[in-house]
């Protein structure tokens, strides 16, 4: 199969960041652009999201607020999910 240059201009921040991404993904820069473009073809447009999982601001303030539960001895603990709706009242 008969290779070529593919030569795009973007800003650096721009490239940097993506770098850094792909690579936590174990991809570098040629892989993913072929990844794109090989999808694109298949699926006839852009056709996936190829993310990190970043929590929501909502769900960040939950997990810091289990961290910090789980840290303090004096907060409530639970043994089973019918004590823990008992005291929910639910």
């Amino acid at each position: 199969m008969a290779t070529t240059n593919l030569n795009i201009r973007t800003e650096k921040d721009i490239k940097d960041q993506a770098e850094k991404i792909f690579n936590e993904l174990g991809l570098n820069m040629t892989t993913a652009i072929n990844i794109f473009l090989r999808t694109a073809i298949r699926e006839h447009g852009i056709p996936f999201e190829l993310k990190l999982e970043e929590p929501n601001d909502i769900t960040a303030a939950a997990i810091e607020e289990g961290r910090k539960l789980l840290s303090d001895s004096s907060a409530p603990r639970y043994s089973s999910m019918e004590a823990l709706k008992e005291a929910l009242e639910v």
